[in-house]
């Protein structure tokens, strides 16, 4: 008989995922009880190697109900892999809490494509949703924007592309307190001209007054950390080109900053009067500080920590799984997939993509997450 979940907060976690699991992951659930004492956690994975980091952390001991399993998910393997051998590993297991009702979200660092492979098998996606998609927080000038998707999808229709826009706004009701985001999609030209035919019908679709979107049009990447929009909606292939572009370039500014700073002596003295400065530059690409992709669009709350991230990150990603376990970002999805579904409708297809172009889009998916 499968147990149901408490009235506190449970949470369950992928222990073997991840680069510097299962450390990071008891270290992260340490650093949580202190903001959220009352969470409960499912702890998924080999015993032997949990048992002594839990007797090093009292605190997350008595805060987690260890599930024993041998089978983890290694970065290497493929989706398919996954698909076929991974459903009773810490991943597979941790996913299958939700649908069975012991756990209100689950957070893993563990191999993205074989998480979401068995996100999508065991949970399936929301009524009216085609496919699901990765957010991530992406940093500007002023605060954060949602993007997605980052590499769920390897491509979109105009469709699948509306629905992301759905996904993003209602994630940025809860991770950006924003109650009436701006929406734009990412494009090569703020022209109405620009882009491929997907992008332009899904602009159709979104510019329609009567789905209570804040659309804006198109987007330029360079234009995303300045003024751009709340939500920047794109495919998966475009935004994980985007995504790690962003974090090398990051890197690389960080490098070359050292190495400068790092020369003569008139370069220290100017390193440290500009230390505050530098600090608050690399709070603001500090990878560990806005950890976690959402995966939207599926019938439960998934969280995917960065592999390289440390005990403060997997911290923050255990973070943003609570803050959407607590709100009500499903139903806020739900209601706006009715309003574009009957948009749709009346529109007899119109602004829709082909058939021809679903049926490719599809076989491009499927051949994506074979791999």
């Amino acid at each position: 008989m499968t147990s149901t979940v408490s009235k506190d907060l449970t949470i369950s976690l992928d222990a073997m995922g991840g680069d510097q699991a299962p450390g990071i992951v008891i270290e992260g659930v340490e650093l949580v009880l202190q903001k959220h004492p009352d969470v409960r956690f499912l702890l998924f994975g080999d015993e032997a190697a949990l048992a002594p980091l839990l007797r090093v952390h009292s605190g997350a001991a008595a805060a987690c109900e260890v599930r024993h399993t041998p089978e983890r998910v290694s970065m290497a393997d493929k989706p398919s892999q996954v698909l076929r051998r991974g459903r009773n590993s810490s991943m597979g297991l941790a996913i299958s809490s939700i649908k069975e009702g012991q756990a209100h979200a689950m957070v893993s660092a563990g191999n993205t494509g074989g998480l979401m492979a068995l996100a999508m098998y065991v949970l399936s996606t929301m009524k009216g949703i085609d496919r699901p998609a990765i957010a991530v927080l992406w940093p500007k000038t002023e605060g954060r924007c949602v993007f997605l998707d980052m590499g769920a999808n390897v491509a979109a229709t105009a469709k699948q592309l509306a629905d992301f826009a759905i996904l993003g706004v209602a994630f940025a009701h809860v991770a950006l307190g924003k109650k009436n985001p701006t929406v734009a999609l990412l494009n090569v030209g703020a022209e109405e001209l620009k882009g491929h035919e997907s992008v332009r019908d899904a602009a159709a679709i979104l510019k329609d007054p009567s789905l209570g979107l804040n659309f804006v049009g198109f987007t330029e990447g360079s234009d995303i950390p300045f003024d751009g929009a709340d939500v920047v909606v794109t495919d998966g292939f475009t935004g994980n080109v985007a995504l790690k572009t962003a974090e090398g370039t990051a890197r690389f500014i960080a490098f070359f900053m050292k190495r400068a700073f790092n020369g003569s002596v008139l370069a220290r003295l100017g390193a440290v009067l500009a230390r505050s400065a530098f600090g608050a530059l690399r709070g603001l690409l500090d990878t560990n500080a806005q950890n976690g992709g959402v995966f939207l669009g599926l019938n439960g709350i998934v969280v995917k920590s960065h592999g390289s991230a440390d005990g403060r990150g997997f911290a923050s990603a255990i973070d943003m799984a609570i803050d959407l376990a607590h709100s009500n970002f499903a139903e806020d999805i739900a209601e706006s997939v009715k309003r574009l579904n009957v948009e749709l409708a009346k529109s007899d297809g119109d602004v829709m993509s082909s058939g021809k172009q679903e049926h490719q889009l599809s076989d491009a998916n499927r051949e994506i997450a074979a791999q």
